[in-house]
């Protein structure tokens, strides 16, 4: 029987235990057949330690007045009781209108600031994907020592996995022709469902990475387009509803062709 594969998310739950028990034996097992992984850990859990011995005094203070929930519903109602009363007295002078509507005014503009943020829509669609990417690339390429989940060696397994996750058949495509070989991947998570992120490595040491998951109703089908940040570069697209971004660092023209091989190879599923 199978085993599910060890993820970084199992890794930190692990010393947290915050794992079921069966999780956290198979976890411990498995720190027992990879020592590298286990030192990895041991300075998960010294980290650890460490970070709650020095905030236990501040944990321990008593709650300050002024943070007091009952303390600041009760200044809240006091506050907005001087207001109607300073409302009122306004409206029977003179200019009772003029006042209330500059008031009115003055609430909406503050009110409309402080929601700005609130009604600013996060990107979707290959946009969404290609950032995806990026993040996924600035985390796991630079990782001397597990980028990866599953070796490219069991790529069967690997394929079977990620396409079981993403209720999609996915094909990592063979980019050998043009001097990069297949790593391995993993599944990442994004705020848009779980990815698979295969990596891919020639002979200078550079690597690129291919992120690839369902689309939402935005961008079911969309054309490749360039994208860039900092030194990361890429290309991102959507083919009947599955997206795909690779990136990598360098000029953008040199990932080009990488990124038209793999679209070609993933239109033939």
């Amino acid at each position: 029987m199978n085993r599910r594969p060890i993820t970084e998310d199992d890794l930190h739950a692990y010393v947290d235990q915050a794992l079921e028990p069966e999780r956290q034996a198979e976890v411990a097992s498995y720190l027992g057949d990879h020592p590298d992984v286990a030192k990895r850990v041991a300075a998960f859990s010294g980290q650890r330690e460490l970070l709650r011995a020095a905030l236990a005094p501040i944990a321990e203070e008593p709650l300050p007045a002024k943070l007091n929930l009952a303390r600041i519903i009760e200044n809240r109602g006091r506050g907005l009781s001087r207001f109607s009363s300073r409302l009122s007295s306004h409206l029977s002078s003179p200019l009772p209108w003029a006042v209330a509507a500059m008031l009115l005014l003055s609430i909406g503009a503050a009110g409309g600031w402080a929601m700005r943020g609130a009604l600013q829509v996060a990107p979707g669609g290959v946009i969404a994907l290609a950032q995806e990417a990026m993040e996924s690339y600035n985390v796991y390429a630079p990782d001397h020592v597990r980028p990866v989940e599953m070796r490219a060696s069991d790529s069967g397994e690997l394929v079977q996995w990620v396409s079981s996750r993403l209720h999609q058949p996915v094909k990592v495509p063979d980019l050998a022709a043009s001097g990069y070989r297949l790593m391995g991947g993993r599944l990442v998570a994004t705020s848009h469902g779980p990815a698979a992120m295969f990596m891919y490595d020639d002979d200078h040491g550079s690597r690129i990475v291919l992120l690839t998951r369902t689309m939402s109703s935005a961008d079911q089908n969309a054309p490749m387009t360039g994208h860039s940040k900092g030194d990361v570069a890429g290309f991102a697209w959507a083919d009947g509803g599955i997206g795909y971004s690779l990136v990598g660092q360098g000029p953008m023209d040199s990932l080009r062709p990488l990124a038209n091989e793999v679209r070609k190879q993933t239109r033939a599923i």
